[in-house]
């Protein structure tokens, strides 16, 4: 890919955790002040392909994906490391130039791939971070892979930019971080949930937001990177708990019913004892057991997925339901479905956007739609753009969907406007 170097460098950890590479250190240096991007790319719905075709298929994937990013930047002068099925790749050169090499990215990877015979639409997320002045490789490489983060957790646009604030240090937002919980600034976003077949709002998800009184609003990705960096995970996650569900509790009449769901981590399910602390937060705000959904992600629960069994099944016995979000992003989606006590699947924006692609992609989808109903689950698509998407799920028995075609993540006062009136 570099005109000047070798082929595709394999990194040992994934972007943001691992240090530049000798060549990415040496491109940075000489451009420095002249201008540099950094580019993090991973391909959507990459575990499904594993699944799909197996672990030899996916490797031989990835290795076809890196060579067609060698030969389509072959012409810029750019070093790349690859981890996994992730790509990080340094690109000097001004604005332009970085955003040529994105485009190339991101069309070199929307085009299907032919593995052993079959065509593989992979399609990608991708985060572009510019090079600030005196900016530390190491630096610009972890705002890049904040963006993937930012870009895979959106409703929205498939490629995201670093914005100048974001490249504030982890540290000086984890320090702010302390202070935020004090005063208050933190608060919830209501994400609506739509039934399919009648086109009934039932349920909300709670998601987290960040109003800082220098940079604006900051989304949970960037503040839930905060909290980790500053060891305040557990305490944000009570706030935005308790907060979600007082205000859902206090909501009028038209809206008793609403189901509100709230995200789970890996550190509140460790915190011993975990299913007496969640529930007395659900009785203390005065909202009914059968209205609380817990959404926990498969990341959160690997590490003792038999003690999160049992947690779980003890939120269900007290009348909450349980979620599984995110799926198909993880390597262990079919252990936790046949290991969890589940009421909802949550079908990632990754696969939801196939849906409307090739008729193997829409297999593929269908096929977790079914798995869900076999297993008695519900099904909720996440990342509704589209009405055609919206009928594709419909037509192939998914229960609900969230996404920006009904409504993105709305303040306490516009979702009770919009559902009360």
């Amino acid at each position: 890919m570099e005109r000047r170097s070798r082929a595709m460098q394999r990194g040992g950890r994934r972007p943001g955790e691992r240090a530049a590479s000798a060549e990415q250190l040496r491109l940075v240096a000489a451009h420095a002040g002249r201008g540099v991007t950094a580019i993090v790319a991973a391909p959507t719905s990459f575990e499904i392909v594993n699944t799909a075709y197996g672990r030899a298929a996916g490797d031989r994937l990835v290795a076809a994906m890196a060579a067609r990013l060698t030969e389509e930047l072959a012409g810029h002068e750019a070093a790349a490391v690859r981890g996994g099925a992730t790509f990080t790749i340094v690109v000097a050169g001004d604005a332009a130039t970085g955003d040529a090499a994105v485009g190339m990215i991101e069309r070199a990877l929307e085009r299907p791939f032919e593995i052993d015979g079959e065509v593989i639409h992979v399609g990608a997320r991708i985060g572009v971070a510019r090079m600030t002045e005196d900016e530390p490789a190491e630096h610009l490489l972890r705002r890049a892979a904040e963006a993937l983060a930012r870009a895979r957790a959106s409703d929205g646009a498939t490629t995201r930019v670093a914005a100048e604030h974001e490249g504030v240090p982890l540290a000086a937002l984890a320090a702010d971080l302390h202070r935020a919980i004090e005063r208050g600034e933190i608060d919830v976003r209501f994400q609506p949930q739509v039934r399919l077949a009648d086109g009934v709002v039932t349920g909300v998800e709670a998601l987290a937001r960040w109003q800082h009184p220098r940079l604006g609003v900051l989304g949970a990705e960037t503040l839930l990177a905060a909290a980790h960096r500053a060891d305040l995970g557990v305490a944000l996650s009570d706030q935005v708990q308790a907060l979600a569900l007082a205000r859902a509790a206090r909501w009028p009449e038209r809206l008793a019913r609403l189901r509100v769901a709230v995200n789970v981590t890996a550190a509140d399910m460790a915190r011993a004892p975990f299913v007496e602390r969640f529930l007395a937060r659900v009785r203390e705000s005065g909202i009914g057991f059968d209205r609380v959904t817990a959404e926990v992600t498969e990341n959160g629960l690997i590490d003792d997925l038999d003690g999160a069994a049992v947690s779980l099944a003890a939120l269900r016995a007290a009348g909450c339901r349980v979620a599984l979000d995110d799926f198909g992003t993880g390597y262990s989606s079919l252990s936790y479905l046949t290991r969890l006590p589940l009421d909802y699947l949550k079908i990632d924006r990754s696969l939801t956007q196939t849906i409307t692609r090739e008729a193997r992609d829409r297999v593929v989808v269908e096929g977790v739609i079914a798995m869900a109903a076999g297993l008695g689950l519900e099904s909720i698509a996440e990342g509704v753009e589209s009405e055609a998407q919206r009928a594709a799920l419909a037509a192939r028995g998914c229960t609900m969907y969230q996404g920006f075609l009904c409504a993105g993540p709305l303040d306490n006062v516009a979702l009770v406007t919009r559902l009360a009136a």
